[in-house]
C-alpha cells in the first residue's frame, strides 16, 4: 500500500483499521484529523472525529477495534470517535472529498469541505476550534458571503440556541476578516 503522505501513527493505524474491513466502509470525517491531514495545519490531535459510517452496521465493530482503550488506541495512542452529537450543515455529504483515495484496500475516508467543518466547530467554540477556522479561512481562502450563506440556510435552522451562534459566527467572521486585512 503506498503511503499518500500519511504521517505516523495514522499511517499505522489506519492501515490496521483497513485490515480490520472486509467489506467496503466510508467514513465521514471531521474535527482536529481533517483540519491536519487534509488541510495542513501542524496541530496535534489524537481522534479521528466520525459522523457516519457506511454500511451503519460496522459502527460497533469499528469502534471495539479502533476506539478509545482499544488495543488499536493503546498501540498507536490514537483511536476512531464516533461523534454523535454535532450540528453540521445539512448537505455537507454532498461536497465531501476522499483522503488519501486509493490507500486502502476497504476503508474510505471523506472529509468535510473546509466551510462545513468551520461550521461543524461553531457551537462548541474552543479555542483550538477558533484558531482552525482562522487557519482554514487563511489557508482556502474563505468567501465570506458563502460562509454566512450555508449558515443561514443549511445550519441555522437546527440549532438549539440560534442567537448566541449568530454571535460566535459574527464574531468569527470579525476575526477573519481582521486577520485578511493584516495580509493586504
Amino acid at each position: 500500500m503506498p503511503s499518500l503522505g500519511i504521517a505516523e501513527p495514522w499511517r499505522g493505524f489506519l492501515t490496521r483499521c483497513d485490515e480490520a474491513c472486509q467489506i467496503t466502509v466510508e467514513l465521514h470525517c471531521f474535527g482536529g484529523f481533517v483540519v491536519t491531514q487534509r488541510y495542513g495545519l501542524s496541530r496535534a490531535t489524537r481522534d479521528v472525529d466520525v459522523l457516519s459510517v457506511r454500511p451503519r452496521g460496522l459502527s460497533q465493530h469499528l469502534l471495539d477495534f479502533a476506539g478509545r482503550g482499544s488495543a488499536l488506541h493503546r498501540q498507536y495512542g490514537v483511536y476512531l470517535d464516533l461523534v454523535t452529537i454535532a450540528t453540521v450543515p445539512e448537505d455537507y455529504d454532498h461536497r465531501l472529498s476522499e483522503m488519501f483515495a486509493g490507500g486502502f484496500q476497504y476503508l474510505r475516508l471523506f472529509a468535510l469541505d473546509a466551510y462545513d467543518l468551520a461550521l461543524a466547530k461553531l457551537e462548541r467554540n474552543l479555542q483550538h476550534d477558533r484558531e482552525d477556522v482562522k487557519y482554514l479561512a487563511r489557508t482556502i481562502p474563505f468567501d465570506l458571503g458563502l460562509l454566512r450563506e450555508r449558515y443561514e440556510r443549511e445550519l441555522r435552522p437546527y440549532l438549539g440556541n440560534p442567537a448566541r451562534e449568530d454571535l460566535t459566527l459574527r464574531l468569527w467572521i470579525e476575526a477573519i476578516e481582521e486577520e485578511q486585512g493584516r495580509l493586504l
